[in-house]
């Protein structure tokens, strides 16, 4: 088994330039370069050698996004979790929970400011944007997986 911290940290360091969290990054990370299928929020903590709470909040982010999932573990009283399959496609998908958001509070803003106001204008903006975003993604999407 080939030691993969030092890659794994070179990308949750890229993923943390990118914008994420950096210990949701290093989270991801210990999911996505694991030699099992699944983990433990324990287990990454320990891979990890950080706080059960900062896994947790790692965890419901990640979740939260599409990219890992928790999965029954016959046999055991924790609760397991792995990189999702397709994960990156859910990613740019209309599952995306934070996209769903985004929309729904550019409409929550529209709805008080109006849509020809200074700000109504750059939440219409905002709005349209994400709704022509996930329009269009499941076909990029679909051509992508045909690809495969």
């Amino acid at each position: 088994m080939a030691d993969t911290t030092d890659a794994a940290e070179r990308l949750a360091l890229t993923l943390a330039r990118g914008g994420m969290q950096r210990m949701t990054a290093r989270v991801l990370c210990a999911l996505l370069f694991a030699d099992q299928d699944t983990l433990t929020a324990g287990e990454i903590a320990g891979r990890l050698v950080i706080s059960p709470g900062t896994v947790s909040t790692a965890i419901k982010n990640l979740t939260m996004v599409g990219l890992i999932e928790k999965v029954p573990a016959p046999g055991s009283r924790r609760e397991h979790f792995r990189f999702r399959e397709g994960a990156w496609a859910t990613l740019m998908s209309s599952q995306n929970q934070v996209v769903q958001a985004m929309q729904q509070a550019a409409d929550e803003g529209i709805a008080i400011t109006g849509e020809t106001s200074p700000a109504g204008r750059r939440l219409v903006e905002m709005r349209d944007f994400y709704s022509y975003l996930m329009a269009e993604l499941p076909a990029l999407i679909d051509r992508w997986k045909a690809g495969r």
